[in-house]
């Protein structure tokens, strides 16, 4: 569990800024799947998603996304991990690879976590941000996720990876504003 306890490049908790964060979000809570929620609701309603307010920077490191108050599902999701593991509570990274329209190619990944609670084991959250058609929750034990999976080409990637995973890393890197990266959504490819 220690790879998912631990500060990175882009899960930065050991910064000033995401520390205090996390330490104000745990602030009063009684028990850890109120920490979970706290930070998770933070992240999914205070940090802006950069295409649904169009908005620049663009962000990967946890820190950047807490300090422009925006970011792409990666950030938030790099945000959400390092909040969670500032305060003690394993968190890693999951993604969805869905299509980027209504059907069919082209696909891009959707990023994600996953949280260890206790009582439950490994349970994925989805701090994207609501909007209309878009309701995710921690309703533990339930998963309710952004967006499902509708069909073969999109899947839910199994893995909880401890790291964000190059290809999204590289795409935020390679961009400037938020549309450029909106044009060019990283991928994988999927071996049936």
């Amino acid at each position: 569990m220690q790879r998912y306890l631990s500060a990175s490049t882009y899960i930065d908790f050991d910064t000033q800024d995401v520390r205090a964060a996390a330490r104000r979000l745990a602030e009063g809570r009684a028990s850890e799947e109120e920490v979970v929620r706290a930070c998770f609701e933070f992240v999914r309603d205070e940090i802006r998603h950069s295409v649904d307010f169009k908005l620049n920077p663009v962000t990967c490191k946890a820190s950047d996304a807490l300090r422009h108050g925006t970011g792409y599902c990666y950030a938030k999701s790099h945000l959400l991990a390092a909040l969670l593991r500032a305060n003690g509570i394993p968190a890693g990274l999951c993604y969805q690879r869905l299509s980027v329209g209504t059907e069919g190619a082209p696909y891009c990944l959707h990023g994600l976590n996953a949280v260890y609670l206790k009582d439950s084991g490994w349970y994925r959250i989805d701090a994207r941000g609501n909007k209309p058609g878009i309701d995710a929750r921690f309703d533990p034990p339930l998963e309710r996720l952004a967006f499902p999976v509708r069909e073969r080409q999109e899947r839910m990637l199994p893995e909880i990876w401890a790291e964000p995973l190059p290809v999204v890393v590289e795409t935020l890197a390679r961009y400037d504003t938020w549309d450029q990266v909106l044009a060019n959504l990283p991928d994988v490819e999927l071996l049936d």
